[in-house]
């Protein structure tokens, strides 16, 4: 009788221990983030699953569009070869060759790619002179020779003759600028020089150069 009287009451002290065990373990572990329980599979909702794909899942990024090119960027030719156009109003220099403007006419074109075939050729005094075609050109020959090109120009002229030549003021696409003892054009935004002797022959060149003194001509159609 005593030993079924004593069970009882050793369960009520034991519980009375446990329950002072656990209250003492959460008071030590405050701030603590319980694990999350194991669940089987067979338990698992489809919702869980989603959750962890979500989770696992790399982020997703933008993709990167590429920027459309700028006239700062090396041009497109529409034109293999010796012909090479960019799109708009004004050529563009790329390593020492002319881009011709898509929107020039054409025998504005065909001056550019023709300078183009001369742009190495060294400076050479009165080069250009006797014949259009030459091995080497000075400033009043390389740009009497652009002019033939486009067709405006039967017979090359010094640059006292290019003073006087087609009519006064600026072209739409090409203007020469001429005084006694020099001339040059600008040619679609180009300035086409042939600067003298150990500077380089006919060369194009994308600034300008100061025009004072300079005289101003343009011919019909340029």
């Amino acid at each position: 009788m005593r030993i079924y009287f004593l069970l009882p009451l050793a369960a009520a002290l034991l519980s009375g221990h446990a329950a002072s065990a656990q209250s003492h373990f959460f008071a030590s572990n405050r701030g603590m983030v319980a694990l999350k329980p194991f669940v089987p599979a067979s338990s698992r909702s489809s919702r869980d699953d989603r959750l962890d794909e979500a989770m696992l899942r790399p982020e997703r990024r933008e993709a990167v569009k590429p920027r459309s090119l700028t006239e700062n960027d090396a041009p497109v030719s529409s034109r293999a070869g010796d012909r090479p156009t960019v799109p708009g109003r004004r050529a563009v220099l790329r390593r020492g060759v002319a881009y011709a403007p898509a929107d020039a006419p054409q025998h504005v074109k065909e001056l550019i790619w023709a300078v183009n075939k001369i742009r190495r050729h060294p400076y050479k005094w009165g080069g250009g002179h006797g014949s259009f075609y030459d091995n080497g050109y000075d400033c009043s020959g390389a740009v009497s020779y652009a002019l033939h090109q486009a067709g405006a120009l039967s017979s090359p002229m010094t640059s006292r003759d290019l003073q006087r030549w087609g009519q006064r003021g600026r072209g739409r696409w090409v203007t020469v600028y001429a005084r006694n003892g020099h001339t040059f054009a600008v040619i679609a935004g180009l300035r086409l020089d042939a600067m003298g002797e150990g500077l380089g022959g006919p060369r194009w060149h994308a600034d300008m150069r100061p025009i004072r003194g300079f005289e101003a001509r343009t011919a019909v159609g340029l």
